[in-house]
């Protein structure tokens, strides 16, 4: 018999609000290891501000979330947080942003290795073998040495992919990882992401691409008005979606005038 994967994330009853606007409205849902997670649903529907409270960058103001597993950090947001708890929350996942956010001064090599060296004091050599692999992972070994402005926007946001796993994290989180690329740049970094998830790295991402969630994705979870509406397998969610609201959003992107 099959023994069930740990949840890398479980989340219960999440809320957050940003003034008298509650853009969480009480979200719970699991993540399994080794697993790849998509959140999809239309402009303002929660999903990148759920996926920002996975690591903390809006810190939720209610709710239980555990990242990690069964070693991992479990916080209660309805209790105060100290900043030694959020520190090492945060150290169990890595996140890749919409724009690259490398740091434009350094190297592509530098740039890698600044988390593992810096924050979590790995001497250097370890963390300069690592870049290497990690770079030569998602094609840019030869590229070491170059500077921010010498790559494409899709070259910089494989490097910003290389700069999340430097860490070594259990989840990495992806908050539209190529809205802000040209057309013609978007499938080389969704190439690196579905090698990932070949890989059995646990990822979630919040995704507008439709067609890539429905082939990467083990859980697609449907974000609507704070709420999440419907979740399961792509082939449901997706291909044949219970709400009528999921319906609606889905037919206006798969089905544009």
């Amino acid at each position: 018999m099959t023994q069930p994967r740990e949840n890398r994330i479980v989340a219960r009853d999440v809320h957050k609000a940003f003034g008298d606007n509650e853009v969480l409205k009480g979200v719970s849902f699991t993540v399994p290891r080794g697993s790849a997670t998509t959140i999809i649903g239309p402009s303002g529907s929660g999903k990148t501000t759920l996926l920002r409270a996975l690591n903390a960058l809006d810190v939720p103001d209610s709710g239980v979330i555990k990242v990690g597993g069964d070693d991992g950090v479990e916080i209660d947001f309805s209790q105060p947080v100290s900043k030694d708890q959020l520190r090492r929350y945060r150290a169990q996942s890595g996140f890749v942003f919409q724009s690259h956010n490398l740091f434009p001064h350094k190297t592509m090599l530098e740039n890698v290795i600044e988390g593992p060296v810096i924050v979590q004091k790995r001497p250097k050599d370890e963390a300069i073998s690592d870049a290497l692999e990690l770079l030569g992972q998602v094609g840019l070994a030869e590229k070491r040495d170059q500077y921010p402005f010498q790559l494409s926007g899709g070259q910089q946001q494989r490097v910003g992919i290389a700069r999340a796993l430097a860490l070594r994290p259990k989840v990495v989180l992806f908050d539209e990882p190529t809205s802000a690329l040209d057309p013609e740049l978007v499938g080389e970094v969704l190439s690196v992401i579905r090698d990932l998830a070949v890989e059995g790295w646990t990822l979630v991402i919040v995704t507008h691409e439709i067609q890539f969630a429905r082939q990467v994705s083990d859980q697609v979870l449907f974000t609507d008005r704070g709420v999440i509406l419907e979740q399961g397998p792509p082939a449901e969610v997706i291909g044949d979606p219970k709400e009528e609201r999921t319906r609606q959003f889905l037919d206006r992107i798969l089905n544009p005038l």
